[in-house]
């Protein structure tokens, strides 16, 4: 299990967000539960870039966090679904209002982006 060698900083909101929401897939992951992707393997689908493995530990820490909650049903095989807490759908409204801004900003992103990757490769 990894174990950090510095203590979060938890001074202010945006140092609480970044704990919560560090993770590469972790906006993605509440914002397609949201949309009723709720099984594991739905989610697999939507994100096909990322491991299960990782699927499934930033799963784990959204639940931790008590952004969402997992329910498994009692069934051969076993059924798992995945749903946002009321805490979590308090997100989605600040999810949708970056994905705003990346929609209208996309072009100069990307090209601020590209060019940053040309610098670090060489190419």
């Amino acid at each position: 299990m990894y174990e950090r060698k510095i203590p979060p900083s938890l001074n202010c909101g945006l140092d609480l967000i970044g704990e919560v929401l560090y993770g590469k897939w972790k906006i993605r992951l509440l914002w397609f539960i949201n949309e009723g992707n709720k099984r594991p393997s739905e989610l697999q689908r939507k994100i096909p870039d990322a491991s299960r493995r990782l699927l499934n530990m930033q799963l784990n820490e959204l639940q931790e966090h008590e952004l969402i909650t997992k329910v498994i049903y009692p069934v051969v095989p076993p059924k798992v679904e995945y749903s946002l807490t009321e805490f979590g759908k308090s997100l989605i409204p600040v999810i949708a209002a970056l994905g705003q801004w990346g929609d209208e900003y996309q072009e100069r992103l990307r090209t601020v982006i590209l060019e940053r990757l040309e610098q670090v490769t060489g190419q």
